[in-house]
């Protein structure tokens, strides 16, 4: 891991209206930034026609990064396709249920195409090998953003049967396991395995969602291999896993920003390939800035490889609405390094004067000259430059894990919770609430939840549960643990087949309660609060009911519960309603866990872990634009970023969108 925190920007010199490699290098040099990612957009420049390379302009950055000490990055650039290569096969472009793809934007490759697979290893051989030795290049990032592409092509319809017939051997094992002899889609012969693009069984229809994300995970990992073959030993491989792309207007393409589980690749999966785990995190800014998005996905990124990830892109300016307010690009930086990051880097240095990004502004407007963006950049890379270790590779330890499961998440698009509610909705319920109740966690994917290293265990409506797993959860309460779960949790197998017996299955006694009705809430409330989308009708067995539904039919029955199982302790809430209720259900949870539940709460965040030579840290992250006084909560602390000490209980003044790093003595 790099001992310094690398700064920096993606870097494209063949997009310059100008050659100017050198005035960027010194431009950012001057700004603190040490490491610039190139090339992993630029295939048609790196080979311009079949069989023809030309690596000057890498070259060309190397060289002057090197002169200026400076860091480089290298991508495969196989994201972005030729167009020459879909001449000679049209088959290199992606099939999806609307059809055929036409040649133009990126992202739009058929991963299982021989033609591309054969051309793809050539290319990423032949940069692997021109850049690996050169001692600028600390590392390499496999491809861009990876994901499936919505593949329904003839290469990933064969490979999905043959799977299908792996794993189950049998046609009626098959139609068992998925009930297939509803609507008469029954098979008795493999050769009359279907096309996927008319399946209308959901168990089917996300077994095969889930081997589409498989095929994108096992193409990063051939990339990895190709490259494990080049890189020296000091080098990294790395890729910027992103996430779900929440849209918020309509008036611009790009419109959106990050959060929640990425539909299209698992992160768990995909990151077997990394040897450091990277990402892409854009998130509001301005008044709507929060660092919700920034928190969500480094805990999610961060808990991929237990250690320090790499933010690959985030936002310097953008957009109109992603133009940051004076001092918020630097507490979105100090951001991501409270939840564990090593670095981060701006997508992009400069802004692009043609093509479909014109207007995602960079680091540099588009007169490529000094703007309060890039002063305020060189103030961060002052202070890094000078804190150094001190607050590089932040090492965390939470007692809280939030699960996530791409597979119930496929289930619920299927078998909707409502049609204004997503699996990511519920998920986003549930992290915001603990993230501004300053209650850490790691967000943790099902199927690497290891639960004896929590105290507490959140599931945001975990629909398709194996028995195995609902197991482990119960052991998990039994011997002291606390389970938090949602309604909608625990409902099917792994092949969406509904449980026939009391709900929830298995942990209908761990929770003291069932339920084998749900309803609209209509007008329905809880605590004298409203009740949307969905709620189940809790019948108590032995839970005590934490708050029962205020409705003259659905009154008798609970909407939140409590129960004490084993050593350990089991709350449900059983419908959806505003952040304060569930916060009293978490309140209550993490008491049962031991887990201190601090008075500070956003717009003060508080992100805390261990640095490298072994003291505690505390970031304090000021979201607001109002001043604010608060009381030191820790014995004694000094602020690396001013050198004020400060006793428990002395007043902390926090200025708008304000850092302080206090460290422990």
């Amino acid at each position: 891991m790099e001992k310094e925190i690398l700064f920096g920007a993606a870097y494209y010199p063949e997009y310059m209206p100008y050659e100017r490699v050198k005035e960027d290098i010194r431009m950012m040099k001057e700004a603190g930034m040490n490491v610039v990612r190139i090339a992993e957009s630029t295939w048609s420049t790196l080979e311009p026609e079949d069989g023809v390379f030309d690596f000057s302009y890498i070259d060309q950055v190397i060289e002057e990064a090197g002169k200026a000490g400076m860091k480089v990055i290298i991508g495969t650039p196989t994201y972005a396709v030729p167009s020459w290569l879909c001449r000679k096969d049209p088959g290199v472009l992606v099939e999806t249920g609307q059809g055929e793809s036409y040649y133009g934007r990126r992202q739009i490759f058929n991963l299982l195409n021989p033609t591309f697979r054969c051309h793809a290893e050539r290319v990423i051989r032949k940069l692997a090998e021109h850049t690996a030795g050169a001692g600028p290049v600390i590392g390499f990032q496999i491809d861009n953003e990876t994901k499936h592409y919505g593949n329904m092509g003839r290469e990933i319809q064969a490979a999905f049967r043959k799977a299908m017939e792996e794993k189950f051997q049998t046609t009626e094992n098959l139609n068992k396991a998925f009930g297939l002899a509803y609507w008469s889609n029954s098979i008795h012969n493999w050769e009359d395995f279907p096309d996927m693009r008319g399946c209308i069984n959901g168990g089917l229809a996300s077994e095969f969602s889930a081997f589409q994300r498989k095929m994108a995970a096992d193409y990063l990992m051939w990339q990895a291999d190709l490259i494990r073959e080049y890189k020296r030993e000091d080098q990294f491989i790395t890729h910027n896993l992103d996430f779900e792309w929440k849209k918020f207007g309509a008036d611009i393409a790009q419109d959106g920003y990050s959060y929640g589980v990425q539909p299209d690749i698992n992160h768990y999966e995909a990151a077997k390939a990394l040897t450091l785990a990277g990402t892409d995190i854009y998130h509001p800014t301005q008044d709507d800035l929060t660092g919700a998005e920034t928190a969500f996905g480094g805990d999610s990124v961060r808990s991929l490889k237990d250690s320090g990830y790499l933010v690959l892109e985030c936002q310097a300016q953008a957009f109109k609405y992603w133009t940051p307010y004076p001092g918020q690009l630097r507490l979105q930086a100090y951001s991501h390094l409270a939840s564990g990051a090593i670095g981060t880097l701006y997508w992009n240095w400069h802004s692009i004067h043609s093509g479909y990004e014109t207007y995602w502004r960079g680091v540099l407007s588009h007169d490529l000259d000094t703007n309060p963006v890039y002063e305020e950049a060189a103030v961060i890379g002052k202070e890094w430059s000078k804190l150094g270790e001190k607050i590089n590779g932040l090492q965390k330890k939470n007692e809280i894990a939030l699960v996530i499961d791409n597979h119930s998440m496929s289930a619920l698009n299927w078998f909707p919770i409502d049609k204004d509610l997503s699996y990511n909705d519920v998920v986003r319920w549930m992290y915001d609430s603990l993230y501004e109740m300053n209650l850490e966690c790691d967000v943790v994917d099902v199927r690497a939840l290891d639960p004896s290293r929590y105290r507490m265990i959140v599931t945001p409506t975990l629909y398709s549960v194996p028995e195995e797993m609902l197991k482990k959860l119960e052991t998990f309460v039994r011997k002291g643990g606390v389970l938090v779960s949602s309604f909608r949790s625990f409902v099917a197998d792994e092949y969406l087949r509904v449980y026939h017996d009391k709900a929830p299955h298995i942990l209908h006694e761990c929770f003291g309660m069932s339920y084998n009705q749900f309803t609209e809430p209509g007008r329905t409330r809880l605590k004298g609060k409203e009740v949307r989308y969905f709620a189940e009708l809790l019948k108590m067995e032995g839970a005590e009911s934490m708050a029962d539904y205020e409705h003259k039919y659905w009154g008798r029955y609970a909407g939140m519960t409590h129960h004490t199982f084993g050593e350990g302790h089991a709350y449900y809430m059983g419908c959806w309603t505003c952040k304060e209720t569930l916060k009293e259900l978490y309140r209550k949870a993490a008491k049962s866990a031991g887990i201190f539940c601090p008075e500070l709460a956003w717009p003060v965040t508080v992100r805390s872990g261990v640095n490298r030579e072994g003291k505690q840290i505390h970031y304090l992250l000021h979201y607001s634009e109002e001043e604010q006084e608060i009381l030191c909560p820790y014995d004694n602390a000094v602020d690396l970023l001013t050198g004020k000490s400060y006793r428990k209980g002395e007043p902390i003044c926090l200025s708008d969108w304000d850092v302080k790093i206090l460290e422990e003595a």
